[in-house]
């Protein structure tokens, strides 16, 4: 069965954390993802056929932690333009088609080996997913730490390098995925295939229009 992300329903979550003479005065900041969204295929009955494909745009992320405005768009700024390059990169992507699930009980206990793109980056990755299904809806929960380095990312640091934020970054989610109409399933990725297929063909007419 097919499923896709409710991105309203839906958290995914990145952590830093702070080093320096000066981290006592920082802290560690978070930041949420606003634009998220992606494919689960998953059929309870054989869990271990499931894929994934789940994607966060990369200029999205907004700070979590209570901060002046001036600072916000500051750190903002930087973790887009800066961090991310997210003009050039504009999608963090996880893709896997290998899941091993263990024991019946809920939740399912999944280790799932996929793909993680990052800042124009691919290398594999290790998940531990708990999974609750539960009829036309699934729920899956966990949580995982990398390093910027594997990414070609340099940590950002500030005052002269007296606070700067450390190499290990931890991501977490919270991602709810709804059953897809029979008529509309195609696998993981394919609804997403068609948006993107219907945003050029809005852009051709709009061209053609004018």
């Amino acid at each position: 069965m097919d499923y896709q992300i409710d991105p309203g329903a839906s958290r995914f979550t990145i952590r830093a954390f702070a080093s320096g003479m000066l981290s006592g005065m920082g802290h560690n900041p978070t930041f949420i993802a606003r634009d998220l969204g992606g494919q689960v295929t998953f059929d309870s009955q054989n869990p271990d056929s499931a894929a994934v494909r789940f994607r966060v745009g990369s200029a999205s992320l907004t700070l979590l932690d209570s901060v002046s405005e001036r600072d916000r768009r500051e750190i903002e700024r930087v973790t887009s333009q800066e961090v991310l390059e997210s003009s050039v990169h504009p999608e963090i992507l996880y893709e896997a088609a290998r899941i091993a699930v263990a024991g019946g009980g809920a939740p399912l206990q999944a280790t799932v080996d996929g793909t993680l793109t990052l800042h124009g980056v691919s290398r594999p990755l290790q998940v531990v997913v708990r999974v609750y299904p539960d009829g036309t809806m699934l729920r899956a929960q966990g949580e995982v730490a990398l390093r910027q380095a594997d990414y070609r990312i340099a940590p950002v640091s500030v005052a002269g390098g007296m606070l700067k934020v450390k190499d290990e970054v931890k991501l977490a989610f919270d991602l709810v995925a709804r059953q897809v109409p029979a008529a509309e399933a195609g696998g993981a990725g394919s609804a997403e295939r068609r948006s993107d297929d219907d945003r050029t063909q809005d852009r051709t007419e709009a061209a053609g229009a004018r």
